[in-house]
C-alpha cells in the first residue's frame, strides 16, 4: 500500500521548522569536536542504526579525524508508523565485538527502548565500552530507563513528532534537510 502522496506533501507544507540545515550542520560540527577530543585514542567500531542514522552517520563521520571501523545495524520498534511497537531485528552486526569499543550513531533518542536493546546487544557481545551517538535529544520524562542519555548529542527538541536530517514520517522526508515537527503531533 503506497503513501497518500498529497498527504505526505501536505505534511511538509505544515510542518514547522524546529532547526535550519545550518543550525543541524553547526550541532554535527560540534559534536564531532567533542569526539574527536575524547575518542581519538579508542579504534572503535561505528555503527550507524539504519534507516534513521543513515545521514547523520555519514555527514558525522566525514569530520571524525581518528581511525574506525564502521559498519551497520538495523534495528527498530516503528516499521513506518508513527508509534513503536516491539523491537524487530533486520541486521544484526556481522563483525565481532569481544574487547572493542563500539560507537553507536542513531538519529534521535526518544523513549530509548531500541537504543537500549542495542547497547544491551553489544555489551552481551563482549564489547569493551559503549558509545552512544545521537543527532536529536528529545526532552520529556518517558525513557525506557531513568538517567537513559547519550553521551554525545547535536540538539534538544520538544515532544514531538519530528522528522527530517534521517528521521521520518511514515517513511518519508528522511531526506529533508533540516529538523521538523508535524503540525499538531
Amino acid at each position: 500500500m503506497s503513501a497518500n502522496l498529497e498527504h505526505i506533501q501536505q505534511i511538509m507544507d505544515e510542518a514547522d521548522v524546529l532547526f535550519t540545515e545550518e543550525q543541524v550542520e553547526a550541532a554535527i560540527d560540534r559534536v564531532a569536536l567533542q569526539m574527536n577530543e575524547q575518542l581519538h585514542d579508542t579504534n572503535p567500531i561505528v555503527f550507524c542504526v539504519m534507516n534513521g542514522g543513515l545521514i547523520f552517520s555519514g555527514k558525522l563521520l566525514t569530520k571524525l579525524t581518528f581511525p574506525l571501523e564502521q559498519s551497520y545495524l538495523h534495528a527498530s520498534r516503528y516499521r513506518n508508523e508513527t508509534s513503536g511497537g516491539e523491537l524487530f531485528w533486520k541486521a544484526k552486526p556481522e563483525i565481532s565485538l569481544m574487547d572493542r569499543n563500539v560507537l553507536i550513531v542513531d538519529d534521535i533518542l526518544d523513549e530509548g527502548h531500541t537504543l537500549s536493546a542495542i547497547i544491551e546487544f553489544c555489551q552481551r557481545a563482549g564489547a569493551s565500552s559503549v558509545r552512544t551517538v545521537v543527532l536529536m535529544d528529545k526532552q520529556h520524562d518517558r525513557k525506557a530507563r531513568p538517567g537513559l542519555a547519550a553521551d554525545f548529542f547535536g540538539l534538544h527538541c520538544e515532544d514531538r513528532y519530528i522528522f527530517g536530517y534521517g528521521m521520518d514520517y511514515k517513511g518519508y522526508w528522511r531526506n529533508a534537510a533540516g529538523i521538523y515537527a508535524v503540525k499538531g503531533m
